[in-house]
């Protein structure tokens, strides 16, 4: 590679991962957002639409990850009964909310929508994303209280509430380009 050739990649790489930056403005963890997103900058660009879907990737990726570990938490014996019932009901909420970030994926996906539908495509796709922020709540709400104490709580908490924040930060982009996809057409 030349040195012309690797100052444009530089030059390019910084751009697009100020572009994430100044994007996650729009979020409420910042940090998170950038964190979650600058090494994908390269393949995001500066392009809107690749943004919230890489952040719905994301998400997509912890609820996954985040249901996964709730399953294995549920195989400890050593857990008491109120630990064990708020961990089965959370497996069932993330089991949800992994299922309503694929539904909005999918419908994100759809390359065949006509402009006229775009703001009923972004409208399920953030009725679905704002369903799965509900069940991570609701998760939430299973282990608030003081009979649940300990390792289990502190560790799910931490879990699902990494999982809400990346969840709203891909809802806050998705509403960013929607924003922009309709000023767009607005202008058009």
């Amino acid at each position: 590679m030349n040195s012309c050739s690797a100052t444009t990649t530089s030059t390019n790489s910084k751009t697009n991962k100020e572009y994430i930056k100044a994007s996650c403005n729009v979020t409420a963890y910042r940090r998170l957002c950038y964190k979650s997103l600058a090494r994908r900058a390269s393949e995001i660009k500066s392009d809107p639409k690749l943004l919230a879907h890489t952040a719905l990737n994301t998400t997509l990726s912890a609820a996954k990850y985040t249901s996964r570990m709730m399953r294995d938490m549920s195989k400890i014996h050593s857990l008491k009964p109120k630990e064990a019932a708020a961990v089965i009901d959370c497996i069932a909420d993330i089991h949800d909310s992994v299922e309503e970030i694929q539904k909005s994926m999918r419908e994100f996906d759809d390359d065949d929508t006509e402009n006229s539908d775009l703001v009923v495509q972004i409208s399920d796709v953030q009725t679905w994303v704002n369903a799965a922020l509900e069940d991570e709540d609701t998760c939430l709400v299973s282990f608030s209280g003081k009979a649940l104490n300990g390792k289990v709580k502190s560790r799910v908490r931490r879990r699902i509430k990494k999982l809400a924040h990346l969840t709203r930060n891909a809802l806050a982009l998705i509403n960013s380009y929607a924003l922009a996809k309709n000023q767009t057409n607005f202008i058009n």
